[in-house]
């Protein structure tokens, strides 16, 4: 689910006691100085979500055409001979409570992040309503919190042509790299086609240009040892910039704490 960027900054961690068996994990919880209203649901952690769905036949007085005179037609698809057959996610209905009403509304009601996600099949007769209370949490209790879907890191690539590459060679040596990352320009001094680089953050470090003799001594390839790409994946609930900058302030107070210890 995703929603506002405002009102979900609005919304409280909602902290989940731990299991009454669980003798450890009551100790450690029990001397965490948290508020009382962290572990009890309310607007300010909480969001609900409701679903009435009934699948029933097709009829001429609702729906324009008689779903069971359809079937003994022949007509097999279940979407002409049925009503909500296909339960989606864009079913779901957002219900707000106490201050969410300020929060989430208009284009950023609470919603799912894929519409059409299915998520289940029905059949005349068959129905579901449910009520689900969604919580704020972190990825540090469980991964299904994680905002991010894929995060990885490397360093920006470094190519270095130390002798010109020009005519038929230049376009050979254009071929060795994915497309982008090396340009062909007009050489003043022998009229012809020189490679030069244009975008080495395109690179995928191949170094396909090695296997070739004509090309030793010609170049060198490395990396900047100080330059990091980071590409993140969100997984639609916040948006990428916003992952990457919580990323900053939980790096920058964890380097703070550590210099108090």
């Amino acid at each position: 689910m995703t929603g506002g960027t405002k009102g979900l900054k609005q919304l409280r961690w909602f902290k989940k006691p731990p299991p009454k068996d669980d003798f450890a994990a009551l100790a450690v919880y029990d001397q965490d100085d948290l508020d009382p209203s962290a572990s009890t649901p309310n607007d300010h952690n909480t969001v609900v979500i409701t679903l009435d769905v009934e699948c029933r036949w097709a009829t001429v007085e609702q729906d324009g055409r008689d779903g069971k005179q359809l079937a003994v037609d022949g007509e097999i698809d279940p979407t002409v001979r049925y009503i909500n057959s296909n339960v989606y996610a864009h079913q779901l209905v957002f219900e707000p409570q106490g201050e969410q009403v300020q929060w989430f509304s208009g284009e950023d009601v609470i919603r799912p992040v894929n519409p059409d996600i299915l998520i289940a099949k029905l059949r005349p007769g068959q129905r579901i309503s449910l009520r689900c209370h969604c919580i704020k949490g972190v990825g540090g209790d469980h991964a299904k919190f994680s905002p991010v879907a894929t995060a990885s890191y490397r360093l920006l690539p470094h190519i270095e042509i130390t002798a010109p590459i020009v005519g038929s060679e230049a376009r050979k040596f254009q071929r060795c790299f994915p497309r982008g990352v090396i340009a062909l320009q007009k050489d003043p001094a022998s009229g012809e086609n020189k490679a030069v680089v244009a975008d080495p953050m395109k690179d995928t470090v191949s170094r396909e240009c090695l296997r070739h003799d004509e090309f030793k001594g010609k170049v060198k390839l490395g990396r900047v040892r100080d330059h990091f790409i980071f590409s993140v994946e969100s997984t639609g609930s916040l948006q990428v910039m916003s992952c990457s900058w919580i990323a900053c302030d939980c790096s920058r107070l964890r380097r703070r704490n550590s210099r108090g210890i």
